[in-house]
């Protein structure tokens, strides 16, 4: 089953001091051991790497690109991608639902993928499969 990986996930594994890391660290240990195929997006790719360089710098970045990405594949955002997610944040009319957030639902909704390893509870709303739970 492919799990799709979101930046919340993405940043408490690379963050020892996120509150999130150990969850997260035992999250991914168990996901690669499982050798279960991961999906990102290139919009999630943008905001995880302005997330790491800015908070953690650049050896935290070099790591992510060096070590993580490898592991992940990633679908390239097309046009339709992008309206559909703009067309669903501005439907749903909520400042803490992001652009980011609404193409990675369509996308894993478009791809049939159901499982999610993230810390952000709109996913869950969503209907997709959280994990850690």
């Amino acid at each position: 089953m492919t799990t799709f990986v979101d930046t919340s996930a993405l940043y408490a594994v690379l963050d020892r001091d996120d509150e999130r890391h150990e969850a997260a660290r035992k999250t991914w240990t168990r996901i690669l051991s499982e050798d279960a195929p991961l999906l990102t997006s290139s919009y999630v790719l943008v905001e995880s790497f302005a997330l790491i360089q800015s908070r953690l710098g650049m050896e935290a970045l070099r790591t992510f690109s060096d070590a993580v990405l490898p592991v992940i594949r990633v679908h390239w955002v097309s046009e339709e991608d992008h309206r559909t997610g703009a067309q669903a944040v501005l439907a749903a009319d909520r400042r803490g639902l992001s652009l980011v957030d609404c193409v990675s639902f369509h996308v894993m909704r478009r791809l049939r993928v159901r499982e999610v390893f993230a810390f952000d509870r709109h996913f869950g709303e969503q209907g997709f499969r959280v994990v850690p739970s």
